[in-house]
Order: structure tokens, then C-alpha cells, then sequence
């Protein structure tokens, strides 16, 4: 039998990582400048954090050196999209190639350490006896997990309730005009591309501290990063649907393992036990629809610019008409 209980626990936990990635590229794009390397950010911030809590033994120390290795790195690309006005895409995938080359040679033999000092796990008293969603959400979740929970509603409040939240938006959708009211839109690009960097390092770290202790290797990310951008545009550049696709996405992946060790599905043989070509199969199906998302919402957002800040790609120049 299938615990369903138990598939949504792993799903909220594991879709914590692609909850910070996405959320956090939704401020860098909001800002107008498009990141495709949270994945090159996230696998460095894995490595950094593991690493720096194996040495020492405080995970929470290692924590804030995989935001600051992810912030780093994002800083990179904020010179070159920014100050330079490079490609926005070639950026972020170098990005991503300099992310994994540095993580790969940094973490190399990481993978025999063994056990490291890890997040706490916290039951929260009271909530996890609600029937349904207390054994989903507050029973035995990393401490990050909860974080994740709170970052939602502030996401949401900031940009759309505050003045630096509309600042947000006015620079990602007209940044001349938010440069003729006084607002700065260089620094709040550098900025917000900082603000996802840290988050995306933060996912990174949630991998190898909280979900997956113990172990780092060249598959840790496995490809969440570009999950994380698919969601970006599956929630049209919303922090509450990119949390309900993160949490989505979590199951799925957990789902596509246990399925793998019922030996029936309603009466029927499981097909999904009959060797790897199966097994490749049902881990292709998350990248796949990913890939359809990416697809469909790009032509949507070009055809109606449904949620796409206006100026998103497109580097800022004063004086320059169309800025």
C-alpha cells in the first residue's frame, strides 16, 4: 500500500528546496534580469554548506556560507547582465557551467565523509494532531521547512503590499519611468539578483543539511534548478502558486519511488516494477512536464504578457528610448 500521508510529508519537505530557488528567481525577474544559473548556484551552495558543517560541525554556519557561495556566484552574473549588458541567457548558463565546475572540483572525496552535523527536525505541538494536514505540515519537518512556510506570505506581502515591493514591480516593468521618479534601478537589479542568488545557495544547503544529509555528489541538485525556472513561469512570477508547484512537484518525485515497490495497482500488475526502462520512464515524467510548461507559458507570456514583468531580459540604459 501507498502511504499517501506519507508521500505529502516528503513532497513538502523535499519541494522546500524548489520553493527557495523559485522565489527567489521570481525577485530577480521581477527586477527585469533573467538568472538561468540557480542551478550552478544551488549545487555551490550545497558543496559550501557541506563542507563548512562537516568541518566544523554546525550546520547552521554552513547554512549561511552556502547563501553567501550562492550570492556570490549571482553577484557574477549581476555585473555582467547589469553593468555590462550582456546576454541575459548566455550569462545565466555559463553561470550554471562555472556553478557546477567549481562545486564539482571543490566537493571532490566530500562523498566519503559520511555523516555531518545536520538541521534540526521540529514537530510543532498541537498543529501536527489536525487531522489531514498536522502529520503533512508540522509533524517531524526541518526547521527549514518552516521557514519555507513563512517566506510564502512575506514574498507575497512585500511585492504587493509595500513600497519597495511596487518599486520591485515598476522596475521590472517600466524602469524608465522608475528611474524619472528618483527610484535607483540599477542598485535594486543588483540587488534582487543578490536576493535570489542567496536563496538559491539556501536550496542548496536545505539539499545536503536537511533533506539528503550526509552525502554530496555531482547529481545533489539533479536538475531542481531548472525546475525551479519552469516554476517560475508554471505560477506566472507568483510566490504562492510557485509554493503549490514546488509542494507538487516534491510529491510527484517522492510518488514516482514508491510506486516502484507496489507490486499491484488496482488489481493489476505493476508495470513499474518490471525493470529500469520503467524506472527511467517515471523520473523523465517531472522534467518532461516541465519542458511543456516552459513551452506553453513562454508562448503566453509573449502572446499576452500574462504575469511577465515587461522589461524582463532587457538590460536598462538611461536616456535610451524603450528602457
Amino acid at each position: 500500500m501507498i502511504d499517501l500521508t506519507l508521500i505529502l510529508a516528503a513532497g513538502v519537505a523535499s519541494g522546500t528546496v524548489l520553493l527557495f530557488a523559485a522565489i527567489g528567481e521570481i525577485f530577480a525577474e521581477r527586477a527585469g534580469v533573467l538568472n538561468l544559473g540557480v542551478e550552478g548556484m544551488m549545487l555551490f551552495g550545497a558543496v559550501a554548506g557541506f563542507s563548512v558543517a562537516a568541518a566544523t560541525g554546525n550546520p547552521w554556519l554552513g547554512l549561511v556560507v552556502a547563501m553567501l557561495a550562492g550570492g556570490l556566484l549571482s553577484l557574477l552574473h549581476a555585473v555582467m547582465a547589469i553593468h555590462l549588458r550582456a546576454e541575459q541567457v548566455i550569462s545565466g548558463l555559463a553561470l550554471t557551467f562555472l556553478g557546477t565546475g567549481l562545486a564539482r572540483v571543490l566537493g571532490d572525496g566530500l562523498s566519503s565523509v559520511g555523516a555531518v552535523a545536520t538541521l534540526p527536525r521540529l514537530t510543532v505541538p498541537l498543529l501536527a494532531e489536525v487531522p489531514l494536514i498536522g502529520p503533512v505540515l508540522f509533524r517531524e519537518q526541518s526547521v527549514l521547512t518552516y521557514v519555507g512556510f513563512l517566506l510564502v506570505p512575506l514574498a507575497v506581502y512585500w511585492i504587493d503590499r509595500t513600497r519597495p515591493g511596487l518599486h520591485l514591480r515598476a522596475v521590472g516593468e517600466r524602469p524608465a519611468a522608475a528611474d524619472a521618479q528618483g527610484i535607483d534601478v540599477v542598485r535594486l537589479r543588483y540587488l534582487y539578483v543578490l536576493v535570489g542568488g542567496l536563496l538559491a545557495g539556501l536550496a542548496g544547503a536545505t539539499i545536503t543539511l536537511a533533506i539528503s544529509p550526509g552525502w554530496f555528489g555531482d547529481q545533489t541538485t539533479n536538475g531542481r534548478g531548472w525546475i525551479a525556472i519552469g516554476l517560475v513561469i508554471f505560477a506566472q512570477w507568483s510566490p504562492l502558486r510557485a509554493a503549490l508547484g514546488a509542494y507538487l512537484f516534491g510529491a510527484i518525485f517522492r510518488f514516482i519511488i514508491d510506486i516502484q515497490g507496489v507490486p499491484a495497482v488496482l488489481g493489476f500488475p505493476n508495470p513499474f516494477q518490471a525493470g529500469r526502462s520503467a524506472t527511467f520512464f517515471l523520473e523523465m515524467l517531472p522534467y518532461a512536464f516541465v519542458i511543456v510548461v516552459v513551452v506553453i507559458g513562454s508562448r503566453e507570456a509573449l502572446r499576452r504578457r500574462v504575469g511577465a514583468p515587461a522589461a524582463l531580459g532587457i538590460p536598462y540604459v538611461r536616456g535610451e528610448r524603450g528602457g
